[in-house]
């Protein structure tokens, strides 16, 4: 099995290559990788101790930074390094001022020995997935505590198969198991994985902090004026196509869509959706010929402003529920705001959990998103029940912190 596991890291990495030829992503992910042992051989202090934080992209970033944070908060001379396996995460956080950031270095025995050397991690911490067998062999190899948190495991995974051994030894290499609900830790026991609690997801805790200090946006309150307002986060195509029949619905609305992609193609496809009334955030500043107000759509067109503009909404749509599974609803639900997503969102319990507590709805057609949005616009029950399923939630940082130091 090792053998298909160290054929399958080459393939992906020829595929990679291939696709870098056209596709801007996967450009990235081969030009950060480029003369990247000299990079870290250039600014981390191999002779300092270390504490190693993974993670897979910038949602799984957002969701151990509160972590990362306390930690540095309670001792603040202690040295960290982020790595980031996407583009997506690394582009966008690599300025972090907290830590020193890189691309992780593909998963080979080579590549996980030199890196260690390098870093020389006195601890190391994944957030939610992303399980490397030569980085984690190493770790254990080296004696180095490895922790796993706001861990979410599903029956239907590799790793509780009659044929998922290979994988299963993997996991044996985790010192520790901080999960986010009983089912994860069950299974975990159910392999012979008894180093594990129930901490709760850390997401709560970024998004409760944040909901307490969103950043002043000017220029939304001004294209806001006093009007009730629907915030669409991480929209894609899909989202956008039933959502564009809103605005002449309700013309006392504003609607501010932040797509999941902003380039220039997707952004001028939003436009076509949304031709009457909808401007770019990035010329609000500039003469336009009518009054910002008079808008009735904004697209926002840069990366980072998300999770402040909820603290303008009063309803929410959550994008991707067409495509791979919905975005981050916490961030909304933070502010108390009532949540609408597409139908895939199976693989997140805090969406199963709104949905229950009737603070979010689920829609597959444009008359199923007209009948939630009716519901949630005067329904002040769900704004409530929304904040108070966060503050609720909160701790995990706490539980995780306590055990690891």
């Amino acid at each position: 099995m090792l053998l298909l596991y160290r054929l399958g890291i080459r393939v992906y990495q020829v595929i990679i290559l291939i696709f870098s030829l056209f596709n801007s992503k996967a450009k990235l992910f081969i030009k950060g990788r480029k003369n990247l042992f000299n990079e870290i051989k250039q600014q981390v202090d191999a002779g300092e101790k270390h504490v190693w934080f993974h993670f897979a992209s910038l949602g799984e970033f957002e969701q151990g930074r509160p972590v990362l944070e306390k930690l540095l908060a309670l001792f603040p001379a202690k040295k960290i390094v982020v790595t980031f396996f996407s583009p997506s995460g690394y582009e966008i956080r690599k300025n972090y001022p907290l830590a020193d950031v890189f691309y992780l270095p593909i998963d080979t025995a080579q590549n996980s020995k030199r890196f260690l050397e390098l870093i020389n991690p006195e601890m190391v911490i994944f957030t939610k997935y992303e399980f490397w067998y030569f980085y984690f062999e190493e770790l254990r190899n080296r004696n180095i505590p490895l922790y796993v948190i706001s861990g979410i495991f599903r029956p239907n995974q590799v790793f509780f198969k009659w044929y998922g051994g290979f994988y299963r030894q993997i996991l044996k290499a985790v010192s520790y198991f901080f999960v986010q609900n009983e089912e994860s830790k069950r299974l975990l026991i159910s392999i012979g994985l008894v180093n594990a609690v129930v901490s709760g997801d850390t997401r709560f805790d970024r998004v409760y902090e944040n909901a307490k200090s969103p950043k002043k946006l000017t220029e939304v309150e001004a294209f806001i004026g006093s009007s009730p307002t629907l915030i669409c986060g991480s929209t894609w195509l899909e989202d956008e196509k039933l959502l564009s029949a809103l605005p002449e619905n309700y013309p006392d609305w504003k609607f501010i869509i932040a797509p999941h992609e902003i380039h220039e193609s997707h952004i001028e496809s939003i436009e076509k959706q949304f031709p009457l009334g909808s401007v770019r955030f990035s010329v609000l500043n500039s003469n336009n010929r009518r009054p910002t107000a008079e808008y009735q759509t904004l697209i926002v067109d840069n990366i980072g402003m998300l999770s402040s503009l909820y603290h303008y909404g009063k309803l929410a749509y959550i994008g991707g529920g067409f495509g791979a599974g919905i975005h981050n609803t916490l961030e909304a639900a933070a502010f108390g705001l009532p949540v609408i997503f597409g139908p895939k969102y199976d693989k997140f319990q805090e969406a199963k959990d709104l949905i229950v507590l009737g603070a979010a709805k689920s829609i597959s057609s444009g008359e199923e998103l007209l009948t939630a949005f009716e519901l949630f616009a005067a329904n002040e029950t769900a704004s409530i029940a929304a904040k108070k399923y966060v503050d609720d939630q909160k701790g995990a940082t706490e539980i995780i912190i306590q055990h690891i130091l």
